[in-house]
């Protein structure tokens, strides 16, 4: 009878201890598991952390990026002036002499933005004068503001064409401020250059553009608003050599600095890859309207 009293007691010690060791993992599993989701917690809360300081790391490296790109544009270096004697671009020190620029206007008429991106597939720069009356409709202005974003020089032809000398001091600053106000609106800053329609400057229109900061200029030659010229062959010609003997002028106007002038119009569209290529053959590089001095 002891024995088995003795045995009874020894299962139910036994059964006691099982159940103890039994036990105590499922407490140490719910703590662990309870650990190992704080450690996730923390975890991804440091990767977070990590990640928004890199993506501000990112931001700041691209608007430093930006700032400089702008820095570097507004510190650009003139190297060239306009020659108000005979409307030519001039070199202020040992800048390379054979260059020509290249002048659109009437803009943005038809055949802008066409012409825009010829020059832009012959990494050839120039300057769109341009008028108010093409930019009317909201159509007008995207043309104007894509010709712009393509990274070409916008100039101020007047509001309506209108011949200077031939209207009051009133009527000039309009035709000038007016238009200059709108390309501000449309493309964010102000013209750099003004020319006049007919190159018809008078001395108020002179001293309203240098205290505005524009730089005035005509041109040199252009043969693209004469009859014998609306014709793409005839025009490339006439632009590449310098002559036009059909308006007699039978000698080269073609010379280092030359002030091309041409205009928005269906044969100079077709003729001005042709142009620019010609012209390069002949040894003269297509001038960056940046590089030219402004008041």
């Amino acid at each position: 009878m002891k024995k088995l009293i003795f045995c009874s007691c020894l299962f139910l010690l036994a059964a006691g201890c099982s159940d103890n060791q039994s036990s105590e993992p499922v407490g140490n599993t719910a703590d662990q598991e309870e650990e190992a989701v704080n450690e996730v917690s923390a975890a991804e809360k440091e990767n977070k952390e990590k990640e928004s300081v890199s993506d501000e790391e990112a931001t700041d490296d691209n608007e430093k990026e930006d700032e400089e790109a702008i820095q570097e544009e507004e510190i650009k270096e003139p190297l060239y002036t306009i020659n108000e004697e005979n409307w030519s671009v001039q070199p202020i020190s040992d800048a390379n002499e054979k260059v020509v620029l290249l002048t659109i206007d009437d803009a943005p008429d038809k055949h802008a933005v066409d012409m825009a991106k010829t020059l832009k597939s012959h990494d050839a720069d120039a300057i769109f004068f341009v008028n108010g009356h093409f930019l009317d409709t909201e159509e007008e202005r995207q043309k104007l503001k894509e010709i712009h974003d393509m990274g070409f020089a916008i100039g101020n032809h007047t509001y309506n064409h209108q011949k200077l000398d031939d209207v009051s001091e009133e009527k000039q600053r309009e035709e000038i401020l007016k238009l200059n106000d709108l390309i501000t609106d449309i493309i964010g800053e102000k013209p750099k250059f003004f020319r006049a329609p007919h190159g018809a400057n008078t001395d108020f229109v002179k001293n309203l553009v240098k205290e505005e900061g524009m730089t005035l200029m005509n041109w040199t030659y252009g043969y693209d608003y004469f009859k014998p010229y609306m014709d793409a062959e005839k025009l490339k010609t006439a632009m590449i050599t310098g002559e036009g003997p059909e308006v007699d002028v039978p000698y080269s106007l073609l010379k280092s600095g030359a002030n091309l002038l041409m205009h928005d119009r269906e044969w100079t569209n077709e003729a001005l890859g042709d142009i620019v290529k010609g012209l390069r053959e002949k040894g003269y590089e297509i001038l960056d309207p940046g590089l030219i001095k402004t008041p």
